[in-house]
C-alpha cells in the first residue's frame, strides 16, 4: 500500500487501541447491576485491575457503550479504507500499453490498446472482435465529468477472457477502429488504404500497418459529435482523423475517416503523444530518436553508410538520404475540421525526442517533455497568443531538496535557463542547409552535421563557428555564430547552458484548462467551485539511469526505479512553475523478481500519460511490463 494509506491505517490502529481502552474502562465501572450487563467488557477487565478506569464509569450506561466501542474499532478501519488512493478504472489486453487517454469537454473518455499481443483471440460481447490489433476506443455509457467519489476497482485479470480483453470498472469499452480498418460501409468516406497504414511519399508503396495508436485528441463540432485525431507511433509516423457521432443511447459511430497528409512537411517520425491546443488544433509529437545521446562524446554521423540507424525513415524520403534535422518537432494540425487539414512543424519549440507538449490558458506558454535518457524539461513562450511559429525556448534547471533522495518525498526547485528566441522560417532555412547530405559525403572522424564543438562554441558565446580542423562542421565552419544550436540540437544546447539534462522517460504533461484559468488567470471557469490553485502534472515511466547515478542535479535512490511515478507543479503567475514535487510513486522496485512481479500489480507500474479531470482527480495510463497494464484514477485530495 502507499505511504499515505499505510499511515492512515496506522492511525486507525491507534484509534482502535484508544477506543478499546476507553471501552474497557467503562466496562469496569459498576457495582450497579446495569454495569454488570456490560460485563462483556470484563474480558477487558484486565485493565480493571488497575482501578484507573473507574473514573470514566460515572454513568453506568457507558458500560453498554463500551461494548459498542469495540465495534467502533472496526468502523474506524472501514472509514479509512473506503476512499482509495488509486482506483483501477480499466485493464488492457495482454501485451498492450494504455495510450491515448483523452477526456472530452462532455466527459467522454477515449483511450487506446497499443500493440497488443497478436495471440489474443478472445472476443467480447460488446464489439464482437478480438484485441490482436492496435485499437482505438471509448468508454461509453459514463460521464467522467460527473463521477461518484468512490468507485469499485475493476478486477485484476485472472481468466483468459479477462487477460485478452478490456475490462472496465465503469461503462463499456467500445471499439471505434482497429489497425487496417477500411470502413468500406462508408463508401467514398471510408479509408481504402487502411487505418494506421503508412505509405512512402515518393514511392507510394505501403511501408507499415501500424499497430501502435498513441495520442487521441477530440475536436468537437457540436453536442455528441466531432473529430477524433489519433497518432500512430512508428517509423514513419502518422495521424488518423475519424468523424464520430454519439446516439441517444451513448453509442458512437464513425461517419468519415482519413489519414492526415504529412507530405508537405517531409513526413513525420514516430508520432507519439500530443494534446489539443486551447484554440482547437491537435499538436502531434515526433519522438524519432536521432542519436542525441546527452552523454555522447562524439558528434553525430547519421550518414555513416555502415550505421545509418534511421529506423526505416529512408522509405519516407527515398531516394535521397533523409535530413535528420527535418524530424523531431511538434507539428500542429491547423484547419483541423476542414476537408484538407494543413500541417505546420514548429521548429521554434526545439528538436528532441518529443513526448508531449501542452499549451497553458494564456495561449502562449508551452511545456514540453523529452522522452529519453538524460532528457530536459522545456518551456516555450510564444511571441503571440495562438501562434507557435515564433518565441523563446527555455530549459529547466533543477535544485534537489537538500538531504532528501527518496523519490516519494523529494522535490526540486526550478529555475529557467533561456536558450534562444527563434521563428519557424529562420530555423527551417538553417535546416535546409543540411538537405542533400548523403552517405557519399561521410568522412571518418568528421561530421556533416552540427558537432559538439559547434554547440559548445555557441554556448560559450563565440563569434564564429569552429573550423573543421577544430572539430566544426563543414556546413558552418568559420561562419558567424547564430542560434541554430538551440533549435537543432536542443538537448545538448540546454545542457551546455546549464539546464538539467537528467530526466529519464519524461512522459505526459497535463493540466485541466478551466481550473488553471481560474486559479492563475483569475477567470471564473469552474462551476460551483472556487479554485485557489491549479497544478500541471508530469508522468515519469522510469526513475532510473541518469536519475539515480549519484551525479548532477538529480540524485535519487533506486527504490522506485522502473516502477516510475507522477510529479506535479503549482502553476504560478504567468503560468510559470518554480517547483516540482512527487505526487504518487509506483511500489518499491524488486530487482530480485522478474516480469510483472517487479512492480506491485496494485500500484503504478511505469505511468506514461496523465490527464486532469474537472474535479481535480487525475487519470494515469500505464506503459509498463505488467501482464495487463492499467488505466488508473488517482485522487490527490
Amino acid at each position: 500500500m502507499s505511504t499515505q494509506v499505510f499511515n492512515k491505517f496506522r492511525l486507525s490502529l491507534l484509534a482502535m487501541t484508544v477506543i478499546f481502552s476507553l471501552s474497557a474502562c467503562d466496562g469496569d465501572d459498576g457495582t450497579a447491576g446495569i454495569d454488570g450487563a456490560a460485563g462483556i467488557d470484563g474480558a477487558a477487565g484486565i485493565d480493571g485491575a488497575t482501578g484507573i478506569d473507574g473514573a470514566a464509569g460515572i454513568d453506568g450506561t457507558n458500560g453498554v457503550d463500551g461494548t459498542d466501542g469495540v465495534d467502533g474499532t472496526d468502523a474506524a478501519i472501514v472509514v479509512t479504507s473506503t476512499t482509495p488512493v488509486l482506483t483501477r478504472l480499466a485493464t488492457v489486453p495482454a501485451g498492450a500499453e494504455v495510450t491515448g487517454a483523452f477526456l472530452s469537454e462532455e466527459g467522454d473518455l477515449f483511450f487506446n490498446v497499443q500493440h497488443p499481443s497478436d495471440a489474443n483471440s478472445e472476443v467480447d460481447s460488446v464489439n464482437g472482435k478480438a484485441y490482436n490489433k492496435g485499437t482505438v476506443g471509448v468508454l461509453r455509457g459514463v460521464n467522467f465529468n460527473n463521477l461518484p467519489e468512490t468507485i469499485v476497482d475493476s478486477p485484476v485479470p485472472e481468466s483468459d477472457f479477462e487477460r485478452q480483453t478490456v475490462i472496465s470498472a465503469l461503462g463499456e469499452y467500445q471499439i471505434l477502429g482497429q489497425t487496417n480498418d477500411t470502413f468500406t460501409d462508408l463508401g467514398a468516406k471510408g479509408l481504402a488504404k487502411g487505418l494506421g497504414v503508412h505509405y512512402g511519399i515518393v514511392s507510394g508503396d505501403k511501408i507499415i500497418e501500424n499497430n501502435a495508436p498513441d495520442f487521441n485528441g477530440f475536436v468537437s463540432t457540436g453536442e455528441g459529435e466531432g473529430y477524433l485525431f489519433t497518432n500512430w507511433e512508428s517509423y514513419p509516423g502518422g495521424m488518423s482523423r475519424m468523424k464520430i457521432e454519439k446516439d441517444s443511447f451513448g453509442s458512437w459511430s464513425v461517419t468519415d475517416a482519413i489519414m492526415i497528409n504529412f507530405d508537405d512537411v517531409a513526413g513525420t517520425a514516430a508520432n507519439c503523444f500530443g494534446s489539443v491546443s486551447p484554440w482547437g488544433t491537435p499538436l502531434t509529437s515526433e519522438e524519432w530518436i536521432v542519436n542525441t545521446n546527452v552523454n555522447s562524446t562524439t558528434s553525430p554521423s547519421w550518414n555513416d553508410p555502415l550505421n545509418t540507424n534511421t529506423d526505416g525513415i529512408e522509405a519516407l524520403t527515398a531516394p535521397d538520404f533523409p535530413n535528420p534535422y527535418r524530424y523531431g518537432y511538434i507539428a500542429e494540425v491547423t484547419k483541423a475540421t476542414s476537408d484538407e487539414p494543413i500541417v505546420v512543424k514548429h521548429f521554434a519549440i526545439g528538436r528532441y525526442e518529443h513526448e508531449n507538449s501542452t499549451v497553458m490558458p494564456d495561449r502562449r506558454t508551452v511545456y514540453a517533455s523529452q522522452d529519453d535518457t538524460g532528457g530536459v524539461l522545456f518551456k516555450f513562450i510564444a511571441d503571440t497568443p495562438e501562434d507557435l511559429s515564433s518565441g523563446t525556448l527555455f530549459g529547466a534547471k533543477l535544485a534537489q531538496d537538500i538531504g532528501s533522495s527518496d523519490p516519494a518525498t523529494t522535490g526540486f526547485d526550478v529555475t529557467w535557463v533561456e536558450l534562444a528566441r527563434g521563428d519557424n522560417a529562420t530555423i527551417e532555412a538553417w535546416v535546409s542547409e543540411y538537405d542533400g547530405i548523403g552517405t557519399d559525403d561521410y568522412v571518418e572522424g568528421k561530421s556533416s552535421y552540427m558537432t559538439l564543438e559547434d554547440v559548445q562554441a555557441w554556448a560559450d558565446g563565440d563569434a564564429t563557428y569552429p573550423s573543421v580542423e577544430n572539430g566544426g562542421s563543414e556546413v558552418t565552419a568559420g561562419l558567424p555564430m547564430d542560434d541554430r544550436a538551440a533549435f537543432l540540437e536542443s538537448r545538448q544546447a540546454a545542457k551546455m547552458k546549464g539546464a538539467t539534462a537528467e530526466w529519464r522517460k519524461l512522459e505526459g504533461i497535463s493540466i485541466n484548462h478551466d481550473r488553471a484559468l481560474e486559479a492563475v488567470g483569475g477567470e471564473e471557469a469552474v462551476a460551483d467551485e472556487d479554485v485557489a490553485e491549479a497544478f500541471i502534472y508530469f508522468g515519469i515511466a522510469d526513475i532510473d539511469k541518469t536519475m539515480i547515478d549519484n551525479e548532477g542535479d538529480i540524485q535519487l535512490t533506486a527504490r522506485v526505479k522502473d516502477c516510475g511515478g507522477v510529479y506535479r507543479s503549482k502553476l504560478e503567475e504567468n503560468y510559470n512553475i518554480a517547483r516540482i514535487e512527487p505526487v504518487i510513486m509506483g511500489g518499491t522496485y524488486r530487482s530480485s523478481l522478474t516480469g510483472a512481479e517487479r512492480c506491485d500489480v496494485n500500484q503504478l507500474s511505469q505511468p506514461d500519460n496523465v490527464i486532469v479531470m474537472k474535479d481535480g482527480r487525475i487519470i494515469i495510463g500505464e506503459d509498463g511490463f505488467q501482464e495487463n497494464n492499467t488505466l488508473w484514477m488517482y485522487d490527490p485530495k
